[in-house]
């Protein structure tokens, strides 16, 4: 689906058409959501999202830049095993935790989104994007978005924006997102940065936000919460995002099998004086015993680097550079 709204396009009834009837019987009374809103207002927040999953690592998320401070705080919604929406334009937060209520329930994407649009007087106004755990998609654009505005909707990802450059904008994030692989974070920022090449923000940048839910996937595997990082006022926030996604992936994620390295003779003797150098490490040993082991434990515990904590002989490759570098200072 390739929703836009530039020069009155406008195609709203599609969506609504698809969710047949009956919707109105499942959904929770939002009259009550909407009472607060401003109605004259038609135009707010301005931003670009993109709504993605990776059905094999269980992960759903959400990324966004906007020209507008702590963009975070507003647009990305997740919950895990259930999906993700992006609340976006002049965004009512209360539909995200509505929309993810519904799909929780078994709402269809397309009958979650007609809910949302159909009982809300400012819904010409409004733009957002869902995915649900299943990797079905819907973005939703209305008529009095500022131009360009729009949106794609495909298999596994939706993606939208207003106030852009140009719709290259869109078409650039969705072509990075059928193209990239590797963890749904980095594929969510790339796309971001696509995006940004593409002319991104008509009127600049100011923040970002990335938010991914698995499955246990938070701290020490105590909630869902994989990825939540913000940029909330940055002249660069796509680029300070991607830079803090790095140090997230340091600290929080397992070392990956090809970083593993043997702590042979050589890289025993540079851990072995490196930890002596910053005041760890008293034994004058040469040889990487427990006294050494356990010096090293305590440094990576102190680091914040307890994910990467190894017991078997071997250090990865992450943790051997951040401790030149402490060594360096």
């Amino acid at each position: 689906m390739h929703n836009d709204r530039a020069g009155g396009t406008f195609r709203r009834n599609d969506i609504i058409e698809r969710a047949e009837v009956g919707v109105a019987e499942v959904v929770v009374d939002i009259e009550n959501v909407f009472a607060s809103d401003v109605r004259e207002k038609l135009s707010g927040a301005l931003f670009v999202a993109h709504v993605a999953e990776d059905p094999k690592a269980g992960e759903i998320g959400v990324a966004v830049q906007s020209k507008f401070l702590a963009v975070g705080a507003v647009v990305p919604w997740v919950r895990a095993g259930v999906g993700a929406i992006a609340t976006q334009a002049f965004p009512n937060v209360a539909y995200g935790p509505l929309a993810l209520s519904l799909l929780s329930r078994g709402i269809t994407v397309q009958e979650t989104l007609a809910s949302l649009v159909s009982r809300d007087e400012n819904s010409r106004a409004r733009q957002y994007g869902i995915v649900d755990c299943l990797g079905r998609s819907a973005s939703f654009t209305g008529e009095s978005c500022i131009a360009w505005a729009g949106g794609i909707a495909e298999d596994g990802f939706a993606v939208q924006g207003n106030c852009l450059a140009s719709s290259q904008v869109v078409e650039a994030m969705a072509s990075s997102i059928r193209s990239s692989g590797g963890y749904l974070a980095d594929r969510l920022l790339t796309a971001l940065r696509a995006g940004q090449a593409a002319g991104g923000d008509a009127r600049g940048q100011q923040s970002a936000a990335l938010i991914v839910e698995k499955p246990r996937g938070g701290y020490a595997s105590s909630n869902d919460r994989f990825i939540d990082l913000r940029v909330d006022d940055h002249t660069q926030p796509i680029e300070e995002l991607v830079r803090l996604l790095e140090l997230h992936k340091l600290y929080s994620f397992p070392a990956s099998p090809e970083d593993i390295l043997i702590i042979d003779d050589a890289i025993a003797s540079e851990i072995i004086q490196t930890l002596r150098n910053i005041g760890i490490l008293q034994s004058n040993s040469t040889v990487f015993d427990e006294e050494a082991r356990s010096a090293l434990i305590y440094f990576m515990a102190r680091e914040n680097l307890e994910n990467r904590i190894r017991n078997d002989g071997t250090i990865d490759r992450q943790t051997l550079e951040y401790l030149r570098r402490a060594n360096s200072v």
